[in-house]
Parts: structure tokens; sequence; C-alpha cells
């Protein structure tokens, strides 16, 4: 992989895609496919200090995958929860921090913040389509007090397609194959002189997939369990050069939406066994239904003298319904006697009468208003500004490259839904009662940020010392109107809350020769608290890496140590973890300390060998190690009663990926395995109980790919070779399985 592990210290700025553009001058980045890296580094990105790493474009295409969770596969330090399959919701930390919907990491696209409402709601329903992704940038150890806010684990930043430097270049990317899968990728653009001093051009992009799916709806619906996906960019760049002083502008949209027939509903114990690829007839009306809008203007200034502005105004906005069963009653009795879906599946011997009527057996007919199902509506939107200064000096026999950046923000979370009841009739469903909008819930979750920070890059002999700080100061907001003001008419009940935190870090690295260089750092990890928590606390904690990394030649290694000792942990209900509590509710876990290895290590062999080919291999291995404490009691599903020692959930001691390739210059493929330890599902010690179990599971991908003509390539990738069944989790409700094996075939053209 081209840069291997980047500096987090000298990670990107706050404006970092207007950075990123004058990064793309200054290093006459001009392959299109190519990877503007918003980390900003100066020089060789192994000879700075920290923990972070690039998937570069060329390291996506080689399986080319649309699924972000087997993309991250091949970092160390990366823990996922995979869900649906496909990757359209992914459940993703780094270093042993909470997985449910990635909100316990920063999530950006160019370096903006993506997450629907990323201060105040930051579940990433909306994730970006990384098959339209050059690159991805992971982010860990001291470099998260650059971005913010979530400091805890780290930072993913999907890298989106540039505006290519060549007068006219282009893509296109289509497959098909097994379930009915249909992919493309496309895009036109480039950049045309004015006149000496001025040059304008822009970026045209679509991306779509769709499959019917892998799982079979129990009933007569003869609904897919499958997606459909549609999402467009278009880029409009100007730049300008007078003298010493350069400008680049560019403006840019993007819009998406989403129709995908998901479930929370998994699988009894028995029912996995029998059939881990079946959906219960209950299931057949669920659907996911999103829309996704971003805006934003950036600009880049850059003068004679080593200095340089970036700055990005942006406005995101994201709505979606997802339409889904969240409760049984029997009896159609009322609110008071439905029964989670997570209860039933937890315990269908104890809940007989629900599981039937979740299964649509043939001749089973419920009673009216038997079936919950939920318009999971909200409306999200976030907007504002952001801009860095930064420059090079020398001072008194030491180089420095400081940086200082300001953020201001707001976003918000407008929460209004509502329950329609159904009965199963012979494995139908048939609307019995439609519900009021905004009865179930009618709320808004909403804050507004001010973060400013300050970093240096001192460079003294063969040191290199990085100190930094970041202050944010969050107004957090919740207005509730409840179920019986769906005009909202009267005062809301009101909650406030305000943070102000200092996050400092510092990274270090020591270079003992041409071959050798040590590193380290020590930050603060920060994340702030929900609207409406009853505690109002932040999530705390220490984190400390230690790391040696080698390169010769036709290899290189790392190995990075890692401590964080949380000061308090926090945990949010959410129905995909499960429900059982206060949708929206915070809670408190005491001290954890999470600690791990990070091992890497990549090499061409046939260039060891002199083949006159490269075969690149590539390793990754991360250990975790997790323990609470403290002892206490808590509603909090994936906690419960917790005793000193406990091990946080879903969270694997061990994970390994390797991979090994072939690229002949006509034609080539990669073997990419993976393996994921057992995982426990709920807080705990010892041996995990079968209940709580996610056995380990091995899984293989292959691709090749055949030139056969210049600018022509013909590709065949196979997901999960082997064909393995395996369950990835026990949550949203009842056990899910991993994909199964699929074939799809490709055809590239470039110019």
């Amino acid at each position: 992989m081209r840069s291997f592990l980047l500096a987090g210290a000298a990670a990107c700025a706050l404006g970092a895609p207007a950075l990123a553009q004058t990064e793309a001058a200054n290093q006459a980045i001009t392959t299109t496919r190519d990877v503007i890296v918003v980390i900003g580094l100066s020089g060789d990105p192994s000879d700075v200090p920290g923990s972070a790493e690039v998937l570069t474009a060329a390291d996506l295409d080689v399986q080319d995958y649309s699924d972000i969770n087997r993309s991250l596969r091949a970092v160390p330090g990366v823990n996922i929860q995979e869900e649906d399959g496909y990757g359209l919701r992914p459940n993703i930390g780094l270093r042993g921090t909470g997985l449910d919907r990635s909100s316990n990491i920063t999530l950006m696209e160019d370096g903006i913040l993506i997450s629907p409402a990323p201060y105040s709601a930051p579940a990433a329903y909306y994730f970006p389509h990384s098959g339209r992704m050059a690159g991805i940038e992971i982010i860990k150890g001291a470099a998260g007090v650059r971005y913010g806010p979530r400091t805890q684990g780290g930072s993913v930043n999907l890298l989106s397609t540039p505006v290519p430097e060549e007068s006219l270049a282009g893509q296109i990317d289509f497959w098909v194959g097994d379930e009915d899968q249909r992919r493309l990728h496309a895009w036109v653009g480039g950049m045309q002189e004015v006149n000496a001093s001025t040059s304008i051009g822009g970026l045209l992009e679509t991306y779509q997939n769709s499959a019917s799916g892998f799982k079979n709806i129990d009933g007569p619906s003869g609904q897919d369990s499958g997606f459909e996906i549609e999402d467009y960019v278009a880029r409009l760049r100007l730049e300008t050069r007078t003298g010493d002083v350069g400008h680049s502008f560019e403006l840019r949209a993007q819009y998406s939406d989403e129709l995908s027939n998901e479930t929370y509903l998994g699988l009894t114990e028995a029912d996995f066994a029998a059939d881990p690829f079946r959906r219960y007839a209950a299931s057949a009306r669920d659907q996911m239904d999103a829309e996704h809008a971003l805006w934003s203007l950036s600009h880049t200034a850059s003068f004679g003298n080593d200095l340089t502005l970036g700055s990005v105004l942006y406005r995101t906005d994201f709505a979606r319904d997802w339409f889904k069963l969240d409760r049984v009653d029997p009896d159609g009795a009322g609110p008071m006697a439905a029964v989670s879906i997570s209860s039933i599946l937890d315990d269908p011997a104890g809940n007989t009468a629900a599981y039937a009527i979740l299964q649509g057996m043939p001749g089973l007919v419920s009673a009216d208003d038997a079936l919950n199902i939920k318009h999971n509506n909200r409306v999200y939107y976030a907007q504002g500004f952001q801009t860095e200064l930064s420059g090079a000096s020398d001072w008194n026999g030491m180089a420095h490259n400081w940086h200082v950046g300001l953020r201001f923000h707001y976003d918000q979370m407008d929460r209004f839904q509502w329950v329609d009841r159904f009965r199963m009739d012979n494995g139908s469903l048939v609307e019995t009662t439609r519900g009021v909008p905004g009865t179930d819930s009618n709320r808004i979750d909403s804050a507004t940020a001010f973060a400013f920070f300050i970093q240096d890059e001192i460079t003294t002999g063969r040191w290199t010392i990085v100190p930094g700080v970041r202050f944010e100061r969050i107004e957090l907001k919740r207005e509730n109107w409840g179920g019986g003001d769906t005009a909202r008419l009267n005062q809301p009940s009101i909650t406030e809350n305000t943070v102000d935190a200092v996050i400092p870090g510092i990274g270090v690295r020591f270079d003992l020769d041409t071959n050798w260089s040590f590193f380290g750092g020590v930050h603060r990890g920060f994340a702030p608290p929900s609207p409406g928590s009853a505690s109002r606390e932040p999530e705390d904690a220490v984190n400390t890496e230690l790391g040696a990394r080698y390169g010769n030649g036709w290899w290189s290694a790392e190995a990075v140590g890692f401590y964080n000792a949380y000061d308090n942990l926090l945990g949010s209900c959410t129905n995909s973890t499960g429900g059982g509590c206060t949708i929206g509710a915070q809670f408190d876990g005491g001290e954890v300390d999470v600690m791990g290895l990070e091992l890497a290590a990549e090499a061409d062999f046939g260039e060891a060998l002199n083949l006159g080919v490269s075969l690149p291999a590539r390793l990754a291995f991360t250990h975790t190690s997790t323990e609470f404490q403290t002892a206490f009691n808590s509603a909090y599903e994936p906690w419960a009663t917790v005793n000193i020692g406990d091990e946080l959930p879903y969270i694997p001691e061990n994970q390994i990926y390797g991979a090994i390739g072939l690229d002949a210059g006509q034609f080539g493929g990669q073997l990419a395995l993976t393996w994921v330890d057992d995982v426990r599902t709920v807080a705990g010690q010892g041996a995990i109980p079968a209940n709580q179990l996610v056995e380990s599971h091995f899984v293989a991908d292959a691709s090749a790919w055949w030139s056969f003509r210049e600018g022509l390539r013909a590709r065949v990738s196979v997901r999960n070779l082997t064909d393995e069944v395996y369950a990835v989790a026990r949550r949203p409700a009842g056990l899910r399985p991993g994909a199964p094996q699929a074939v799809i075939f490709g055809l590239s053209a470039e110019f």
C-alpha cells in the first residue's frame, strides 16, 4: 500500500478540503484516479509521528469493493460489526470504541463532517457510498485532536474523486453478477486554461448500485431483501495565480437516495441453524427510504511566503423514514402489552404467540393491531464554516510547520415518528390502524459548536515533536413536545447542556537511521454527551501509543501498542443496540481500560526475487483487551450487570487480515483472507454463554483482472470464496448472517 502509515500528529486541518486542493497544486498530483491526501503531509508519510493509514485508489481497485467493511479489514486497529452484508449502514470503531452506527468516531468526506448531525445525533444512518471513493484515510492516535469532536478512537475520512488536472479525463466501471447485482461508477471532468493565470474546470460523477438481496422473506409478499442506490456529484473549480499568490475555488454539490428493504429483525438460534438466510414474514414491509444532499464552497489561498489559508463553507441535509417492525402485540390490546422483537427472539419459548406471528405461518390469522411497524422518520441538517492557516518557518535552528484552525458548526435532528398497526393474515401483512404522525416521538435535538486548534510540527536533528491542543465549546439542546402535541403548538420541555473541553495531544518521532524510526504519543480522548442526557457528562480518557516502523526497499513493517484509559465510557440507547431502554438515553460506564497491539507488514516478493512481476503481500493483526474497572447495573442492554474485569461487547480479542496478489502488467489479481475471533454480545468475562456468542469466522475474497486493450480492463470478483456460513451479530434483534458467496463480473474503461 502506498503511504503505508501516515502521520497522525501531522494530520489535516479543519479546512482539509481546501488544503487538499493546495496539496494537489503543490505536489502536482495529475493522475485522475490518484488520491488527494487530505492528511496534508509534507514529505514522506513514514517520516512523521503518529499512527494513521491511507488506502489509495490503487488499493481499493484491487478488489473494487462497494462494502466499506471489507475495505477496512486491511487496516489494523479497526473494529467492525457487519449488519446487512452490503455495508449500507456500517458499524465501525477504532481501538475498542463502541461500534454502533459508527457514532463513536469522527466521520468525514474530504474533511467535512458527514454524520447526519455530528454533534447532536452522530449515529451514521447516512454513510458515503464507498464505491465512488478514491481513497480512505484512517486517523488514529494523537491525530484526533485536529479533527473532533470525537477524539477517542480517531477518524475515518473518505476521499472522493477529485477534479482531474488534465483537460479531459474520465472513467466508467460497470459490474453485474449474483443477487442481481448491478453497479455503475462513471465520471468525466478536467481543467482548461483560460489564460496564463487562470484555469477553470469541473467534474460530473454518478454511482449506481442495486441488488435483490441474499435473504428470502417468508410468505407470499414477493418482496425482495435488496436495495437501490443513486448518487450524483458535480464540481466546478476555478484556479488563478498572480505572481506568487494562487487562489482556488471549488463549488460542490452532491445528492444521493437509497431505497433498501432492510430490517432489524434477525433469527432465533434454531432458525439460523436451519436457514441463516431466512427472513420472517413479519419483516416484509420493512424498508429504509433516505435522501442526502451536500453543498460546499471551498477556497484556498497560497502565498509565496509559505503561508496557506484554506476555508470551506458546507451544508448537509439528510431525511429518512425507516419503516420497520418494532413490537408485537399478540391480542392487539395496546402498546402496554406489546413485546419488543429482540425480547421475542431472545426467548421464543416464553413468547410463543408473538413468535408465531413473526413467522406468519400458513393458516395463522392474528388479532388486528398485532404488529406495530414504526415510521422511524427523522430529518437532519448540519451546516458550518471551517478554516485553517498554515505556514513554515525556521527558528533557533529548528524547522516549524504550524497550523491554526477554527470551526463554527450547527446541526439538528428532528425526530417525528409514528406507528402503523397490522395483522398477520396467512403470511401477509394487512394494515388495520393508520398511525398519526408524531405521536410516537416528537422532539428536536440540536447542537451549536465552536472549535479551535493549534499545532506545530517541530523538527530538530533526528527528532520531530508535534504538540497541539484543541478547544471545543458545545451547546446541546433537546426540545420535546411529546406525542400529544404533534402540531407543536405548546412550549416544549427543554433540556440544555454546555460542554467546554480542552483536548491536548503530543506526538514524537525519533529517526534511528534511514530504515528505523520510533514514535509515540499521548492525547485526551473526548466525546460530547447526548442532548437530553441525565448525567450530562462527556466521554473522557487518556490515550497513549508507542510504536516502531521499519522500511527497507521491498518490504516494510510497523508495530504499535496502545492504551486508552477511560475515565467515563458512554453508551447510548438505540434500537440498533437492542432497545430495551429509553431511546436516546445516555449511560455512564465509568472507568474502562482498553489496550492492544497493532501489527502490519507489506512486501513485494516479486521485487525481492527479481521476477519481473509484482507479488504484493499485506498482513495486518490486531489484539485488543478491554476491562471494566467498576461494577454496576445498567439498563443499557449491551452492558446489563457489569463486574470488575468484564470485557466490552462486540470487540474481538484478535483479528487477522492477509492478502497476496499478482500484477504482471497485463493481468493480475488478489486473494484476501480475514479471520475474526469470537465476540461476546453482552459485557462479561470468562467463557461466553452460547446465547451471547458470535462465533469466530474466516472469510476469503478473490479478484482477477485482464487488460485486453489500453484503457480497457475485464474483471471478476468473488465475495466469500469458500461460501462460509457465519453470523456477524445478535443485534439489533436476533442472529444476522454474513454475506454468502457471490460472483460479479466487471468492465472498466478510462481515458
